[in-house]
């Protein structure tokens, strides 16, 4: 636990220092270094299956992916100009700071830690997570309270492991945990049988689980101990790059509310609705107000779908990974997706 603190205050003391290097040499915004360079450079996970993995032929796809790819069809008209860079968690704040990504859109909890002491802007929540705890169903429990002297396996320099740290203490439970800087390390830790628990974000169980010899010798356990709401994340300062890349996701949630998708866009250009008409860019000025033309939803929207689309198409009940909506859902289907609208 001491160390786990000291190691985030370390981190803290490189990134603040990489924040104002960064900002001592770049006098020009993030948008004209993107559009300088014709891509956005987006930092992602080393491999998170339905969130930023890379496919078989070396394609990254996934939910955090297609925010990215989201941005640069905006941006460019085009959502394939977009660089993507793995990053372990104990380096993606650094990467941010020092300017080597233009955001970071990796599985990221928004925290006070994280937003208000290291130089950071949390954009939005993309995802709404909790942290959880897969086992062995070999082993025959069926409740994280009674894993009490288990070894545990997770990331370290995370808010994962202070979590569980902490949950553990909460319910008088001894612990052992033992942590790695790489994700893969962590399943392949797990699914050796060196730790008899991973925990991390649900979603991330989910994912990783499909990386285990066995998946199907495996369960998530029903606990969630804590909130994880994940976002992308950019540099504190820009706010012309903070306010666009905000506001591209959210014209993506308020499509799905208002039911415009990738395959009926075009057939709603016309619409005499005032709302869709923003959306669209046939009514106000609200591209101009980011930098952008007034169409630049239209251009995320036909590149990479709504946010419903987006959800279904990576991480949803049809995928590998089978996440149900719950509470991702829209607010007006009873989840806590919201966006403040285009007006």
């Amino acid at each position: 636990m001491k160390q786990a603190l000291l190691s985030l205050a370390v981190g803290v003391a490189m990134t603040i220092s990489g924040t104002l290097s960064f900002a001592a040499s770049h006098g020009s915004s993030t948008l004209d270094d993107v559009k300088a360079k014709g891509f956005v450079q987006c930092g992602v996970s080393e491999g998170l299956p339905g969130f930023s993995n890379p496919n078989d032929v070396g394609k990254w796809a996934g939910l955090d992916v297609d925010i990215c790819r989201a941005i640069a069809a905006a941006i460019f008209g085009d959502g394939n100009l977009v660089k993507f860079t793995p990053l372990a968690a104990n380096e993606r704040f650094a990467a941010l700071q020092s300017g080597k990504v233009d955001i970071l859109s990796r599985n990221t909890t928004w925290t006070m830690t994280l937003d208000a002491s290291l130089g950071l802007s949390f954009v939005t929540v993309t995802y709404y997570d909790g942290q959880g705890f897969m086992v062995p169903k070999e082993i025959g429990v069926s409740s994280a309270l009674e894993l009490s002297g288990a070894s545990v396996c997770t990331n370290s320099n995370t808010t994962t492991e202070l979590n569980v740290s902490d949950y553990f203490r909460a319910n008088n439970m001894e612990l052992e945990i033992i942590a790695f800087d790489k994700a893969d390390d962590v399943v392949a830790a797990y699914d050796s049988g060196r730790c008899q628990v991973y925990t991390s974000d649900a979603s991330g169980l989910y994912a990783q689980r499909l990386k285990l010899d066995n998946p199907d010798d495996h369960i998530v356990l029903p606990e969630i101990i804590s909130k994880e709401p994940l976002g992308p994340v950019v540099r504190e300062g820009d706010n012309a790059w903070f306010n666009l890349s905000k506001w591209v996701i959210f014209a993506l949630v308020n499509a799905e509310e208002l039911g415009v998708t990738s395959e009926n866009i075009d057939d709603l250009m016309g619409s005499d609705n005032p709302a869709i008409a923003r959306i669209l860019g046939t009514a106000g000025g609200f591209g101009e107000m980011i930098g952008l033309e007034n169409d630049f939803a239209v251009k995320a929207i036909r590149a990479v779908g709504n946010y419903g689309e987006i959800f279904e198409r990576n991480v949803g009940p049809d995928t590998p990974i089978g996440i149900a909506r719950g509470i991702n859902a829209l607010w007006s289907d009873g989840g806590l997706m919201y966006a403040p609208p285009l007006r």
